[in-house]
């Protein structure tokens, strides 16, 4: 293996369209750049500071080197991988040969592969820490660098193979801007390692055993990857779990990284599913599972009285957890559940009359696996599962749908995961979510549309009395820039908005949820009456001057 310098005139991919990820242009001064953060990097591939290329990556991990060295972890394993974006490949490679420069015990994974891999082998492995290339369900234009860090070498750390939280963002950031031209930082040619090439089997093999026990009945799934990462590896977790009639989406199974066939690709998007729904319905299957690219995140598609359609995340997200607490079953001290304050809270109030230490924590995966311990399941509305977090502490879409499966392979004889849905909406009280997302591209409208809503709330929505909390006011660990209505009726029903701004894009995100206590009346009926009440509460909140009206 020789060092070597990375060098800025390599040629661009073959097809690719758009700038090379490894071109430069001279940055002047005052130059927006890209910041590293909680999330690590994320923007479009591009030249310069304020774009993911292989200077920017370079940097990038010569500053976590540096930090990790202060850390002393000195010559310690970490993991890197990637997912099939533009840029990807390059910026792996950056990654692993500055950080073998640097003289750690590289783990290179060997495929573009699901992002829960890399999670998985930093807890695994017991690795200092571990990179991920990735946007996740971003366009196709941007890429990103996503960090997880380590624990004690002993494997007690629970939060071992977690997101960086602060003040570690903070001080990476500080080591990056103390790094020099990329062009001087050491580059060390990486060999293969039979550890990274174990790492799909050995997370295959905790699948089973997370669900041993769990009897797979007869099940015809449908799959789509979304042109992403995951479709190979869930194939294989569904066949050694026991079910092996999947139908995939065939457009849409090879990783793409142009997304060709969805003009956003994420799961969440209007239209995003429709290829999964109707092959679901052309079928006859019993579930349909969605992927996000990197396959951190799940959707469910289910056949409703109407036809088929998509669950929402938090109905999803409450089956699961419920699906979780029953198979540990009562006795022992109170299993930690949590979901993030802007999900909705069927499964918290399911998770309290089952006994269970049901916690709220702020957005992020960050936060939900911090939630304490001992954790069985974590959670939030934007299609994101941590089933096991023994063995994986991040939302995670392939471990997700085989719960999934398991679950409705449970329910197969008793209507499926619909019926599921309604006996615990008839358990806990019929809840119904939806989100409403505000494009304003100024800040300041942003800015003035908080202030108001903390000076002047509404009184109402939808006819119910309610009440404003200021969560930029609190003194606990929930404090956030963000307001919470909430209110209830003479009859029960309940009203719920959280409103903040999006922390990566010039949204404002209102998250709205009405319930209804449980009744003897039939849960469609409820259902149907709740959601004329929650389309009438979301049209009543602020639009700003100029706003436009968009998906997630």
């Amino acid at each position: 293996m020789t060092p070597r310098s990375w060098r800025s005139d390599a040629n661009p991919p073959h097809g690719w369209v758009g700038c090379s990820p490894r071109s430069s242009r001279p940055s002047p001064p005052g130059d927006p750049v890209l910041t590293f953060g909680t999330a690590g990097l994320r923007g479009p591939v591009q030249p310069g500071p304020d774009g993911m290329n292989v200077e920017t990556v370079t940097r990038a991990t010569a500053g976590l080197a540096d930090w990790l060295i202060t850390e002393g972890a000195t010559g310690a394993p970490i993991v890197v991988g990637r997912d099939a974006r533009h840029g990807s490949e390059d910026f792996a490679a950056a990654t692993r040969e500055v950080l073998a420069a640097k003289g750690f015990d590289v783990i290179a994974l060997p495929d573009p592969g699901p992002t829960p891999l890399v999670a998985f082998a930093t807890r695994h492995l017991r690795a200092a820490a571990g990179v991920m290339i990735t946007a996740s369900h971003n366009p196709a234009r941007d890429n990103g660098y996503k960090v997880y860090l380590g624990g004690a070498r002993d494997g007690r750390d629970a939060a071992a193979g977690a997101q960086l939280v602060s003040p570690a963002d903070r001080e990476i950031e500080a080591a990056i801007t103390a790094v020099g031209p990329a062009a001087t930082v050491p580059r060390l040619e990486v060999e293969p390692d039979p550890r990274a090439a174990a790492v799909a089997d050995g997370y295959l093999s905790r699948l089973t055993e997370r669900f041993a026990g769990d009897a797979a009945h007869p099940l015809r799934i449908a799959l789509t990857p979304m042109h992403g990462v995951g479709g190979d590896l869930a194939l294989r977790a569904f066949s050694r779990c026991g079910f092996d009639d999947v139908r995939v989406v065939d457009e849409q199974f090879r990783p793409d990284p142009d997304f060709p066939t969805v003009a956003f690709p994420n799961p969440e998007e209007p239209g995003a599913t429709d290829r999964l729904l109707a092959l679901a319905d052309r079928t006859d299957a019993d579930l349909a599972v969605a992927l996000d690219p990197d396959a951190d995140r799940c959707a469910v598609g289910v056949r409703d009285v109407d036809g088929w359609r998509m669950l929402t995340g938090d109905e999803t997200g409450a089956l699961l957890g419920v699906g979780v607490l029953d198979r540990v079953g009562p006795g022992g001290p109170p299993t930690v559940i949590a979901s993030s304050i802007v999900s909705g809270t069927l499964l918290h109030a399911a998770a309290l009359r089952r006994g269970a230490d049901a916690r709220r924590t702020l957005t992020g995966f960050k936060w939900l696996v911090r939630a304490g311990e001992p954790l069985v399941y974590a959670y939030e509305e934007a299609l994101g599962h941590c089933v096991d977090p023994h063995a994986v502490r991040d939302k995670d879409g392939v471990s997700a749908a085989i719960a999934c499966a398991f679950l409705a392979s449970r329910w197969s004889d008793r209507g499926g995961l619909v019926a599921a849905l309604d006996a615990l909406h008839r358990e806990c009280g019929v809840h119904l979510t939806a989100p409403r997302s505000l494009r304003l591209d100024d800040p300041a409208d942003i800015a003035a549309i908080m202030a108001d809503l903390r000076s002047s709330p509404p009184r109402t929505l939808g006819g119910i009395p309610v009440t404003a909390v200021d969560y930029a006011a609190r003194t606990d660990g929930l404090r956030t820039d963000g307001v919470e209505l909430t209110g209830s009726g003479a009859d029960g029903v309940a009203v719920r908005v959280f409103v903040r701004p999006s922390g990566t894009e010039p949204k404002l995100k209102f998250y709205g949820q009405v319930s209804a206590p449980p009744a003897a009346g039939s849960v469609s009926t409820v259902r149907h009456r709740l959601s004329q009440l929650l389309a009438e509460v979301l049209a009543e909140l602020p639009s700003g001057p100029r706003g436009e009206e968009c998906g997630r």
